[in-house]
């Protein structure tokens, strides 16, 4: 178990990370999600001894490691830039942390052929990195840091320097690689829908603080507040201020949407609603949703779904509608926000408590 108590990180003056306490359990996966610069990579050195916090402690299977270099701990990193030897073949580049421990022979052969059958590797084994495409040398960056066996992994954006089908190919297989090892995994990533894809745990960051744990589709689904929210959409979370009178939250231009049930009782006043695209639609949901009238600002087509961007009283929203939608900037949509999933945030972005709603 990897456990971070009140662990805060300065550089210069300027804190990195703040206050951050974590429990992290052998074999589980684990996402760091967060955008650029919300303090990713510096939790993650900071787990793996590369650096030392300026306050709090990091403790791993009950032994205060706070201080104890990364040279003595049993940890294994993979980086967005992945490093091979070029001049080894890929059986050399897989087996060298073992060589380097001094394992016998037929451990690491045997230790080399499992990794690389795990991460199907076994035909190229003789090739050297050059002679392999993108994905097969990030996956032989991965077996060399499964081979050694570590009880912590830190794979800081591995897939993100990767074209999009090999990103797909290796989301697809790293789950599976996961769960197979029994080492505790830590990602960190920007892109939420990869968190979603990954699954297991995940720790939203913001500027170097550590927003909610738990779950990942329980964040997703019930964040703690309009941070996180924002921090688990992409494309953004659609918000907008309005007021609660009564049964309805009502909406500039005289639009109303019904409360929904589990926040009946919440006190009348000033809320932020929020709202993923694929909750806005063309279409009415039904559930009481009524008619918004928002104007177009510019409409992104895919192929398989469209992102509609609107603006409405000052606020830009996305609409993600499936198939080819065509609309003109300045042209007028009446759309539908489904009130069965409204997240509601009080004047101080704290959510207020969940109605039902589903992904």
């Amino acid at each position: 178990m990897l456990e971070l108590r009140n662990v805060s990180k300065s550089v210069g003056g300027a804190a990195h990370i703040r206050d951050v306490s974590l429990v992290l359990r052998h074999g589980s996966l684990n996402v760091l999600l967060g955008p650029t610069l919300s303090g990713k990579t510096t939790l993650m050195r900071l787990m793996a001894g590369l650096d030392v916090p300026t306050e709090g402690s990091v403790w791993f299977d009950g032994v205060d490691v706070t201080g104890v270099p990364v040279q003595r701990r049993n940890v294994a990193m993979v980086y967005q830039q992945f490093i091979n030897y070029p001049a080894m073949t890929v059986y050399e580049n897989i087996a060298s942390p073992l060589r380097v421990a001094g394992a016998p022979r037929d451990t690491i052969d045997r230790e080399v052929r499992r990794a690389a059958d795990l991460l199907r590797l076994t035909a190229f084994l003789d090739r050297t990195p050059l002679q392999l495409s993108g994905g097969q040398q990030q996956r032989t960056a991965l077996a060399r840091a499964i081979v050694k066996n570590a009880s912590l992994v830190l794979l800081d954006e591995p897939l993100a320097n990767l074209d999009y089908k090999l990103r797909e190919e290796l989301r697809a297989e790293l789950p599976r690689i996961f769960a197979e090892t029994g080492a505790i995994f830590v990602y960190a990533t920007t892109e939420p829908h990869e968190a979603l894809l990954l699954g297991g745990n995940t720790a939203t960051l913001s500027e170097g603080r550590v927003t909610q744990y738990g779950p990942t589709i329980e964040i997703f689904r019930d964040p703690v507040d309009l941070t996180t929210a924002r921090t688990f959409a992409d494309p953004p979370l659609n918000t907008i201020l309005l007021r609660k009178e009564g049964a309805s939250f009502l909406l500039d231009g005289g639009a109303r949407l019904p409360v929904p049930a589990g926040l009946a009782d919440i006190a009348d006043g000033a809320y932020t609603i929020g709202f993923q695209p694929h909750h806005l639609s063309l279409t009415n949901p039904g559930a009481g949703a009524a008619p918004v009238r928002a104007v177009v600002t510019v409409t992104e087509v895919t192929g398989s779904e469209s992102f509609v961007h609107l603006s409405f009283a000052g606020e830009r929203w996305v609409m993600l509608s499936p198939g080819v939608k065509i609309f003109e900037p300045d042209e007028m949509l009446e759309v539908f926000i489904d009130p069965r999933h409204l997240l509601v945030f009080d004047g101080d972005g704290r959510a207020v408590r969940a109605a039902a709603r589903a992904a």
